[in-house]
């Protein structure tokens, strides 16, 4: 009698994309995402786990093995509400996050076979939520508090959520004309499409959350004014959006920007649809982007699409230490870009105009391991050369921006600018102020900074409701 056999597991679903020398000339979104048979057949490769590694890995504790199961059994209203149950903005998650170093790291299925692809199917439940109407949960009975949430990015936008579905009156305050932080200037189109941004937003105002323009705390209100004028509670989440620069000669030329500077320019003042809008951003025919992290990607990519003939990544460490996600750097390779490793500016020259005219690079060679972590990057001695290029972009990482700590006394910062604040609750050393993502880590992920507002919300509930026992700060 033969022996039956077990089926063979489906192989991990490819992800459908635009063919690279098609949208290397186009900011249409990259990934096409799932259909449903993809969809169902990848979530038929779940285990169904009883004690769910996956969830241990996701900052948002969305409820992985459960709005699978739902998806595949085409349940697809339970898997919406099974998702959001946890996570406020999943269309975004599904896009950005780096679920290789999180939820899919920690799946068990990835130790013989490729982990279950939960980002994908993540996108793909809040796609088709989106097309068949975005739904609120019932509102919350009044808890008879409220909480000034100062930016509208990744965790202002999940704490301002989970506040507003535990009752609480909540008003962001967004410096910029559109709400969404580094969601709406910072990633582009052709990674997260602006409508999908635009939607999440509309889902957390849905939840009874008011979203206020223009309103540049540091100017028009002090964090001490708001304490005294109604709110009960203030959240900061304006992120990380001072750039970094190299103070190497030549950096004040024309043709020289930080990648904050550039992909907003790109992003919400939409140089991305000219000639429809009239703000084209000049890039010539020659590109320098310094750094390799996401963000360098980005630029990179943006900076092909506008019409740039040679787009370079100037990196002063090896491929290995690159920080951005393999996919984008695979992404922006196929697309042409240029890696330049173990190659590091010195000075930026100019023409008589005060453009940008070219770069002085010099070789570089690894020593030991840095604080990092990484082998420190040592310069090679006469190993200088010249690299030809019209615009150069630094993406280089960020700092918070000063103007928002106007009159807060008692907050505390580091010398890197960061705000002092506990990790698991968000607590500043300023009573009744909490803060959360890259305002207290620097730049990190989208997810990470998710994590921190969905924590300081939980905390924030627990100190008004006079829950939290002990000090404000530990001793």
């Amino acid at each position: 009698m033969s022996e039956t056999k077990k089926p063979a597991r489906a192989p991990r679903q490819d992800m459908p994309r635009q063919e690279p020398n098609v949208r290397n000339r186009n900011f249409n979104e990259v990934a096409l995402g799932y259909n449903h048979e993809q969809a169902v057949i990848e979530a038929e490769r779940c285990l169904q786990c009883k004690n769910a590694r996956c969830v241990t890995g996701c900052p948002v504790e969305v409820r992985i093995p459960e709005f699978i199961l739902a998806l595949r059994e085409n349940r697809m209203w339970d898997a919406v509400e099974l998702l959001k149950d946890k996570n406020n903005l999943p269309a975004i998650c599904g896009r950005v996050c780096p679920q290789e170093t999180q939820c899919e790291e920690m799946c068990v299925l990835g130790r013989k076979f490729e982990p279950v692809a939960i980002g994908r199917l993540e996108r793909y439940v809040a796609d088709w939520e989106r097309e068949h109407g975005i739904k609120a949960p019932p509102s919350a009975s009044p808890s008879g508090f409220s909480v000034a949430v100062i930016g509208s990015g990744p965790a202002g936008l999940t704490c301002a959520g989970d506040l507003a579905k535990m009752g609480y009156k909540v008003t962001i305050l967004e410096a910029l004309h559109a709400p969404g932080g580094v969601l709406i200037y910072g990633i582009p189109e052709f990674r997260l499409p602006k409508d999908v941004v635009r939607a999440e937003v509309e889902y957390v105002k849905s939840l009874g959350v008011e979203v206020q323009l223009n309103a540049v705390v540091g100017k028009l209100y002090t964090i001490d004014e708001l304490l005294s004028n109604g709110y009960d509670a203030v959240f900061l989440g304006t992120g990380a959006g001072l750039p970094m620069f190299m103070n190497i000669p030549g950096e004040n030329l024309n043709g020289v920007y930080s990648a904050n500077e550039f992909l907003t320019r790109v992003n919400l003042m939409k140089a991305y649809k000219f000639p429809e809008y009239d703000t084209p951003v000049k890039v010539g025919e020659r590109v320098a982007v310094v750094g390799a992290g996401n963000v360098a990607m980005d630029a990179s990519r943006c900076a092909k699409r506008l019409g740039a003939k040679e787009v370079h990544i100037v990196y002063r460490r090896s491929r290995e230490e690159v920080p951005a996600r393999a996919e984008e750097v695979e992404n922006a390779e196929e697309e042409g870009i240029i890696f330049d490793f173990l190659t590091n500016p010195v000075e930026i020259h100019g023409n008589e105009q005060k453009w940008v005219s070219g770069m002085r690079c010099i070789r570089m060679q690894l020593g030991e391991p840095d604080a990092s972590g990484r082998r420190r990057p040592i310069p090679i001695p006469g190993s200088e050369f010249d690299m030809a290029c019209d615009t150069v972009i630094m993406a280089l990482g960020t700092q918070p921006n000063p103007l928002v700590f106007s009159d807060a006394a008692g907050l505390e910062r580091t010398r890197h600018g960061t705000v002092v604040a506990i990790e698991e609750t968000g607590r500043t050393k300023k009573e009744r102020v909490w803060a959360g993502g890259d305002i207290v880590t620097g730049a990190a992920t989208v997810i990470s900074a998710m994590g921190a507002g969905k924590r300081a919300a939980r905390d924030i509930d627990a100190y008004l409701k006079n829950d939290a026992a002990g000090p404000w700060w530990p001793e």
